[in-house]
């Protein structure tokens, strides 16, 4: 008879919330990443969401410099980063103490005991050891030597133990790996790949790696393991993919089905460069990158490439929209097209560098002199950044115009599983150069006039230079109709005023209805815009749940509105209308369709929790939801009705 034990199979869960924090040198985004790409080869459905220090080089072991990774993990369809964590790791006392307000009660929470020390204790603003002072009570606390491991199964390799230590995350992610059943082949493989050129860093992070592994699978410190089955998903071929990468991805695509040349004239800020790190990296479908001096060089060099005929981009966040505002107003005069790719962040000024808000839809509707309106896309989730580029170069080369692409921190840097799609079901994008002279003058000799207009788009010719008998001068002053020549007279000006107004106005016609997800007998309706999607939707997917009916319904096109908004509005005795900003959405509505908008607000760099979702929706169906959200979370979300704060 074998006194062997058998190890305990792993308890089944729907779904687990997990958070890597440590210093922003502790690695824990590459962990978290890791983690998210092996739960995605398992099959999982997943939402990420890295929460990056707005200081570059914060002192070690601050709170200031504290780096998280939250992944939400599940056997079903999600569409969060989850409310809070089910399982906090932290690498040293600061982390403990940024994150453990967020867990709920009877939460895990695993330490690296090596960082608690007394010197690190001091930096975290600790009086005494949260340890072993009973504070801790309300979690499940395993104290784990992660440092000292790794330093230890490194020393046969060779490796100082200063160097060692760099690897103690991946400890944390064998460890979490064997806790939660996540196959290792993958991550083994891509350390090897990673770093095949320096041989000690690949062998510590591999042995730091196994380590964590075999530490989960033979200490008796765990009662068990646990397992999330993979999601049924629509068969596909599947990518986890980022906003930001999305968003590269469907320029590449857009610009390939328009066959025109991609040129990105952009400056780096956080958190939009990630877009020119991407396609960068893909010069063989025509991309042509240049990293500007300066914001307003960046939108120059894209308007100039598509006055040459090429697809002009730049991105940025909300301080380089300032910047390049002018340029923006000579597009929409040259009536060029040009993409403006905002991913937006906290603000005024530098504000939160590395937290998300959607603070500029009223700067992008109206942050330019003179009547100059354009059109306004804006992405909902991370994959959803594809569908919305691809729709935003659809309507710049349509209409000639310039048109802002709206992202988010939250969208940028997120995950999730993104199913390939078909590309010969995207819509045509055909630039219809001019090539042939337009007009005949009163001597009788044909010629081109730039702006004599499509009779159903009103968008002028794209006549790109060098090409005979299409020669034209274009610039910021305004345009003679027709002939563009300078004019100056106010008769001229107030009608060309009102042909551009007029052109963005129409594209209303030109995009899909209002999508509504309505229940018989709804009488609240939720609508909102980007990174909002995904709270909104978990939140009404909770209220029904309940019993309760209610109404959902998206904004993509924010200029021009769907052609049937208003009477969308109209349909519901009560709109709610949450933002991650001070109710920008919900002020244009209430302009537009005199609706009775309620706001309900945050501008804390973080999404919304779908529970504070939740609660602010039952709150407007029936009142039951006596204190919203803002009081169950311990957010400070707002709700107010017709007003903003």
């Amino acid at each position: 008879m074998s006194n062997t034990t058998q190890p305990k199979p792993p308890h089944l869960l729907d779904r687990v919330v997990i958070r890597f924090a440590g210093d922003s040198g502790d690695g824990m985004q590459l962990a978290g990443d890791r983690f998210t790409t092996s739960s995605a080869l398992f099959g999982n459905d997943l939402a990420t969401f890295p929460d990056f220090p707005a200081e570059i080089r914060a002192p070690a072991g601050t709170l200031a410099g504290v780096s998280a990774f939250q992944v939400h993990i599940s056997d079903h369809d999600i569409s969060t980063a989850g409310d809070s964590p089910n399982v906090l790791v932290a690498m040293n006392p600061a982390a403990l103490r940024a994150n453990i307000d967020s867990l709920p009660k009877g939460a895990t929470v695993i330490v690296n005991v090596d960082a608690f020390e007394e010197r690190n204790l001091v930096k975290a603003g600790y009086e005494s050891d949260p340890l072993g002072d009973g504070s801790l009570s309300a979690y499940t606390v395993y104290e784990v030597p992660m440092t000292s491991i790794t330093t230890e199964v490194s020393k046969e390799a060779g490796v100082k133990p200063r160097d060692a230590e760099r690897s103690k995350n991946f400890f944390a992610l064998g460890l979490i790996s064997w806790l939660y059943t996540r196959p290792i082949e993958g991550t083994m493989g891509w350390i090897e790949e990673k770093y095949a050129g320096k041989p000690l860093v690949m062998e510590a992070n591999l042995r730091a790696f196994k380590a964590g592994f075999h530490f989960g699978e033979t200490t008796e410190l765990f009662e068990s393991s646990y397992e999330v089955k993979p999601a049924t998903l629509a068969p596909g071929e599947y990518v986890n993919v980022t906003g930001n990468t999305a968003t590269a991805w469907g320029l590449i695509v857009a610009a390939t089905r328009s066959d025109l040349p991609l040129f990105l004239g952009t400056y780096p800020i956080t958190p939009a460069s990630d877009i020119l790190h991407e396609l960068s990296k893909h010069k063989q479908f025509g991309v042509r990158t240049f990293q500007a001096e300066d914001e307003i060089s960046g939108i120059g060099a894209a308007l100039g490439a598509a006055f040459g005929g090429a697809l002009g981009v730049t991105t940025t966040s909300g301080p380089g929209v300032d910047l390049k505002s002018e340029m923006i107003g000579l597009a929409i005069s040259l009536e060029l097209p040009l993409l403006i790719i905002d991913i937006q962040r906290g603000g005024p000024s530098t504000g939160l560098p590395t937290k998300t808000e959607q603070a500029d839809l009223l700067h992008a509707m109206y942050g330019r002199h003179g009547e100059a309106p354009l059109p306004i896309v804006a992405a909902k989730t991370p994959s959803h950044c594809f569908e919305a580029t691809v729709e935003a170069v659809r309507l710049a080369v349509k209409y000639r115009t310039p048109v802002i692409l709206l992202s988010d921190g939250y969208l940028a840097n997120g995950t999730e599983p993104w199913k390939l799609p078909d590309l010969d079901q995207l819509p045509d994008i055909d630039p219809g150069f001019a090539t042939d002279p337009n007009h005949v003058d009163d001597d009788g000799n044909a010629v081109f006039w730039p702006y004599l207009r499509d009779p159903e788009t009103l968008a002028r010719p794209w006549a790109p230079p060098g090409l005979a008998g299409l020669e034209h001068r274009i610039g910021g002053l305004e345009k003679a109709d027709g002939s563009g020549n300078v004019a100056y007279d106010g008769a001229n000006h107030e009608k060309m005023t009102r042909l551009r107004a007029a052109k963005i106005a129409g594209i209303a016609h030109d995009i899909p209805p209002t999508d509504v997800d309505d229940e018989d007998g709804a009488e609240v309706l939720v609508i909102g815009w980007g990174s909002t999607y995904g709270a909104i939707a978990a939140g009404v997917q909770r209220v029904r749940a309940r019993g309760h009916k209610v109404a959902q319904a998206h904004l993509m096109h924010l200029n021009p509105f769907p052609a049937d908004l208003g009477e969308v509005l109209s349909s519901y005795k009560k709109v709610l209308v949450p933002e991650v900003n001070l109710g920008q959405l919900s002020r244009l509505l209430r302009a537009e369709y005199l609706v009775d908008a309620i706001s309900f607000t945050q501008v804390q760099g973080v999404p919304f929790r779908a529970a504070a979702m939740e609660s602010a929706i039952l709150q407007q169906i029936d009142g039951t939801a006596e204190r919203f959200a803002a009081e169950a979370t311990g957010s400070t979300d707002t709700i107010e009705k017709g007003s903003l704060r």
